[in-house]
């Protein structure tokens, strides 16, 4: 008897012990709380990615199902000339739309942090480009921009500055710049809003001890207000990098990746090729080329706070 209720006293009491544990330890708690999350990411995240890789090493169609072909998606979009323009359209359109965001923005996080009239209303304004829907922004620059109908034409011909309008959207080079353009009417807000906040952390007392030392607001700017707020521009430069490299819809519903592919990016050739054309292994193979860019983004902006850290003689937990 004694034999048998030995084991049967062992599992009650690990039992206890380690739902104590899970009501004590907060990591395992956090753990169990993270779970929801962490099953949707795998959900809708993971798997998504997951099947893509997959499907870039098939030659998958609408309608029918592919065989694995290994790399050939990949060999021939290394001898595919608009693949190629595409991924020079991709880093030129991320490269330049980005610098200006981040210039714009900073400046306007700057200006609205000053003491000024109307400064709420201003903040508030300055998010309308923001929460606007995209498609909505794309159709109005569209519009804008249109060879026949453009505001920008009619009031230089009425100016007497053109004689006829302007094909913005029918030229390779401007057809680039109006998808710029776009782009950054529509992510400054975001950089500024979230700079400002950065900006509203840094204490008053530091700029007070700079100007009694005869700091001009240049130096203040260098050595006060550019430290402090290098971890946020890090993080929102992050963001602001992959959101414009995986744009779009803003370029899809303006140009379509006209005129001869000029504005063709990487997302919109893939999905040229996966959905219009039937190619999803091709469109796949499209897709996951941008991973390495993504990730390379990414490493830079965490290798970047790493050695902030690091200068600043903080751990890396």
């Amino acid at each position: 008897m004694a034999d048998v209720a030995i084991p049967r006293a062992k599992p009650q009491m690990s039992e206890a012990n380690a739902w104590n544990q899970l009501k004590h330890n907060r990591n395992w708690l956090g753990f169990w709380f993270m779970l929801p999350a962490m099953a949707i990411l795998i959900f809708f995240l993971a798997y998504p990615l997951g099947l893509g890789i997959w499907l870039s090493f098939t030659d998958t169609r609408i309608g029918r199902v592919g065989h694995f072909i290994a790399t050939e998606n990949y060999e021939w979009l290394w001898d595919d000339s608009i693949f190629w323009l595409s991924v020079t359209n991709t880093l030129l359109y991320t490269f330049v739309a980005s610098a200006f965001k981040f210039g714009i923005g900073l400046y306007l996080a700057l200006l609205l942090n000053e003491h000024m009239p109307f400064k709420a209303m201003l903040r508030a304004m300055v998010l309308i480009p923001f929460i606007v829907p995209t498609v909505l922004s794309a159709l109005a620059f569209w519009w804008i921009f249109d060879s026949q109908f453009s505001i920008i034409s009619w009031s230089l011909r009425h100016l007497g500055l053109i004689n006829q309008n302007i094909n913005f959207l029918g030229d390779t080079t401007w057809a680039r710049i109006c998808v710029i353009f776009a782009n950054v009417w529509r992510g400054v807000p975001f950089v500024a809003i979230t700079l400002l906040a950065g900006l509203q952390t840094v204490s008053p007392s530091l700029y007070e001890a700079a100007t009694l030392d005869g700091a001009s607001r240049w130096q203040m700017f260098r050595h006060i207000t550019y430290p402090l707020l290098t971890p946020i521009i890090a993080v929102v430069m992050t963001f602001s990098v992959l959101f414009t490299f995986t744009d779009f819809q803003l370029i899809w519903a303006m140009t379509r990746g006209g005129p001869v592919n000029a504005t063709h990016l990487m997302a919109t050739l893939s999905y040229q090729r996966a959905i219009i054309a039937g190619q999803l292994g091709e469109g796949a193979a499209i897709s996951s080329a941008m991973i390495p860019f993504l990730l390379a983004a990414i490493m830079v902006s965490w290798f970047g706070l790493q050695r902030r850290k690091w200068q600043q003689g903080e751990s890396n937990d």
